[in-house]
């Protein structure tokens, strides 16, 4: 079938497939870098794994350096349509010094900012709270060591002022998102003085201003280590940002499984003023597993766009796995996110809310069920056309030569 064709069916329905491509144009994914070298980092001091962080599997071609990381980075970019951005996690410096957390500065993290700047790609940021000695006890902003709250705040604190500095010198703000491991493997008696030791280091981390960074908190239900209490649970965060103004963010793998993300983001977005979204797919637990074009990810999508959040809703990826190519892994998972987004916008948002207002859920179901007929690939191999990337089998073959290329690091 032709794009000309497709475009057509679409029209009957009452879409505007080059209006959905356009605006899909316009929405950037925030890519994670910690998918390219299996959440290891360039640190020197090294500490404990800790925080629950990890990824499995052992595939050829880990990213060793920054440069390699790089240009894994640009490869992934070249094979995915649109123009999006890089979230960076502080254990990813860029230097020779030798900085523990509660030392780093801007300047071991300019090369970074060089080469967005090179890329002509925005930044988001990441204070890393986990794979370090001072976070073994699985705990850190709410550790009863005063002495070791006071190096993670320090850490925060500098965090965010790296995060102002990106935003600053690339012209567009930079999300600095906080996600802490603290918690208790059994049951703990004080679960409110941990959570008061959490806010109130929060409070100390957040108190400086800056104009060209967004605060964000994000939630979890329980991890490794922590399976008992998660001491930054979503009720916590949920009423941190509220009261705060800070983004909340929704992590994907970070709730029970029959909990849907998608169905939280309208009530959030009446409490909050902008969300940030880590997509990932859990299987069983938080097991991080390269997001497939599934329920959930259509879900999520047609709730950002039949809500009108697309504004609103800053969207990240969060996955690493080791057992495939890790270039590969990006480019899937980004084009997974954007598809979705895709056949959000083709789908007949009036028509079927019309129908629901109405309170016809007969129409509304039949519509929801005879659209998903329609020649979505057509729409999307066009975008990919129109921005020179590859679909289909081409893909295959770009992603299996670099891979090849990347396979005999060591």
């Amino acid at each position: 079938m032709s794009y000309e064709s497709a475009k057509a069916q679409f029209a009957d329905w009452g879409v505007d497939a080059e209006a959905a491509m356009a605006r899909l144009a316009t929405i950037p994914i925030s890519m994670h870098c910690w998918q390219g070298d299996d959440v290891v980092g360039f640190e020197t001091k090294t500490g404990s794994s800790g925080g629950g962080i990890q990824a499995t599997g052992n595939h050829p071609g880990r990213a060793r350096t920054p440069d390699e990381l790089r240009a894994d980075l640009e490869f992934a970019y070249g094979q995915i349509p649109g123009s999006h951005r890089l979230n960076l996690h502080a254990m990813y410096l860029d230097t020779d010094a030798t900085p523990d957390r509660d030392e780093i500065e801007y300047d071991h993290f300019a090369p970074w900012v060089d080469w967005a700047k090179d890329q002509g790609i925005g930044l988001d940021f990441n204070p890393t709270f986990f794979a370090h000695a001072k976070a073994d006890d699985n705990l850190t902003l709410s550790h009863p060591d005063q002495g070791i709250r006071d190096f993670w705040v320090e850490h925060g604190r500098r965090s965010r002022e790296i995060a102002d500095r990106m935003g600053s010198e690339l012209g567009s703000a930079c999300v600095n998102n906080i996600w802490v491991p603290d918690g208790y493997k059994d049951i703990p008696v004080d679960r409110i003085a941990a959570r008061e030791r959490l806010e109130a280091s929060l409070n100390t981390m957040l108190a400086a201003a800056h104009s060209d960074m967004l605060d964000a908190v994000e939630s979890k239900l329980f991890g490794i280590g922590v399976e008992a209490c998660t001491v930054g649970s979503h009720e916590f965060y949920m009423g941190y940002a509220i009261r705060n103004g800070t983004l909340l963010c929704l992590d994907m793998g970070h709730f029970h499984p029959t909990e849907s993300v998608s169905d939280k983001l309208s009530s959030i977005a009446l409490s909050v003023p902008e969300i940030l979204l880590h997509v990932s797919r859990p299987m069983r637990w938080d097991s991080d597993h390269v997001i497939l074009l599934n329920d959930d990810i259509l879900s999520m999508a047609q709730e950002l766009v039949f809500a009108d959040l697309l504004d609103r809703t800053r969207i990240g990826l969060d996955f690493f796995d080791a057992t495939i190519s890790r270039t590969a892994a990006w480019v899937i998972g980004t084009r997974n996110m954007q598809k979705a987004l895709l056949r959000a916008l083709l789908l007949p948002q009036a028509r079927l809310k019309d129908a629901e207002t109405a309170l016809d859920h007969t129409t509304r179901l039949i519509m929801t069920e005879e659209t998903k007929d329609l020649p979505f690939a057509e729409i999307w191999q066009e975008f990919c056309a129109r921005h020179d990337t590859a679909a289909g089998s081409t893909l295959i073959d770009e992603l299996g030569r670099y891979q090849t290329h990347v396979a005999n690091r060591g």
